[in-house]
């Protein structure tokens, strides 16, 4: 395992990523601007991330004789998605620097672990509990009280792997359908408002926060992003303060986000961590056309052992829709709309719920 601060890229060298879907191609084309070359890992053959790359290697992750080649053609690789699996990564780690470390998977691949490591931080998260049975789900609901939040310990994402539990509900019913031996049971959050925090890290531990983000999810997908989020300034600074503790604490290099809730608190406001994603996110996509420095730039240079980026938003307000399913095919009428940006993935076909392409709207500063 190499020292990440021993890592120092130039001009002309490559980086592997692990993952072809729109994170990595959106990687891919900020390493390129940079002079970076890059090289795709992914089982799937459509992965839109090989069309804006040189080389690509298509096998499934348990390929151990692809891994090592792919380590052979690279000179740091990183992924595109938090669910790498472990033994892929103890091949990868063993031969290149893989930057974030996959120690750090260890955490944010299992829900219950990464509670415990922000709890121990200091900060707040929902109430929560381990659960492996129906016994203890049963006895779990009894101190946490309902409606609550049943999840998976892993693999979940947009709304994947978890159920609500309220009143009345036939409890065993509801963990029979989760198909799982190990979750955990949360506390359901009556917030005003849902945000997140972009970070990048770098191995000599600068950090860097973008604007904090509101967003807005639709059958818990995200549909909406706006920077500034309408928060208090006082707030807003509490929330990149959260994320950089954790960065730091993490050791992390590159780029993650920290998603969370803000809660009415008496004549106030507090702020509640939900999940940490140690990758570039979605709320983030907003900083590829509203900000000086991007977070797929960001994360390229602190892998690359380059400096961060100052982020600078552009505009007085950023807003990133995405473009989910069918809305694709109505990508024409983004085009003439002032200030708008349009981003087309490369997929295949569109499917509900799929992420086909996203856009971004920067509205001027007063004055100008």
């Amino acid at each position: 395992m190499t020292d990440a601060k021993q890592v120092k890229l130039k001009p002309g060298d490559t980086i592997g990523i692990l993952g072809g879907g729109q994170l990595g191609r959106m990687l891919a084309m900020a390493a390129a601007r940079l002079g970076l070359r890059c090289q795709v890992f992914s089982p799937d053959p459509d992965s839109p991330a090989f069309d804006v790359v040189l080389n690509a290697t298509c096998a499934e992750y348990a390929d151990v004789e692809a891994l090592e080649l792919f380590a052979h053609d690279v000179d740091v690789i990183t992924y595109e998605f938090e669910n790498v699996p472990s033994a892929a990564a103890m091949v990868l780690d063993s031969r290149r620097p893989v930057l974030p470390n996959r120690k750090i998977l260890e955490t944010t691949q299992d829900r219950l672990a990464e509670k415990d490591f922000v709890t121990k931080l200091g900060i707040g998260t929902a109430a929560y509990a381990d659960v492996t049975s129906v016994a203890s789900l049963r006895e779990a609901i009894v101190r946490i009280g309902l409606p609550a939040v049943l999840k998976t310990r892993r693999f979940g994402y947009d709304g994947k792997g978890q159920a609500i539990i309220r009143e009345g509900d036939d409890i065993a019913k509801v963990w029979t359908s989760l198909a799982t031996k190990s979750a955990i049971l949360e506390a359901f959050i009556p917030y005003e408002r849902e945000i997140s925090v972009i970070a990048a890290r770098s191995a000599a531990g600068q950090v860097e926060c973008f604007d904090v983000t509101e967003n807005e999810h639709r059958d818990h997908i995200l549909k909406i992003s706006r920077a500034p989020a309408p928060i208090p300034d006082a707030l807003a600074e509490e929330a990149r303060s959260i994320a950089s503790r954790i960065a730091t604490a993490l050791d992390y290099v590159g780029v993650l986000a920290v998603e969370m809730f803000v809660l009415a608190n008496g004549g106030g406001s507090k702020v509640l961590v939900n999940e940490i994603a140690p990758r570039v996110h979605n709320s983030g996509h907003w900083t590829l056309d509203g900000a000086s420095v991007s977070q797929f730039e960001q994360h390229i240079r602190a892998i690359a052992g380059w400096p961060l980026g100052k982020p600078v938003r552009h505009g007085e307000i950023v807003t990133m829709t995405n473009l989910i399913g069918d809305e694709i095919n109505d990508y024409e009428k983004w085009l003439s709309v002032p200030g708008a940006t349009v981003h087309i993935y490369g997929k295949g076909a569109p499917r509900p719920g799929r992420k086909m392409g996203h856009v971004t709207e920067v509205r001027p500063s007063k004055g100008k």
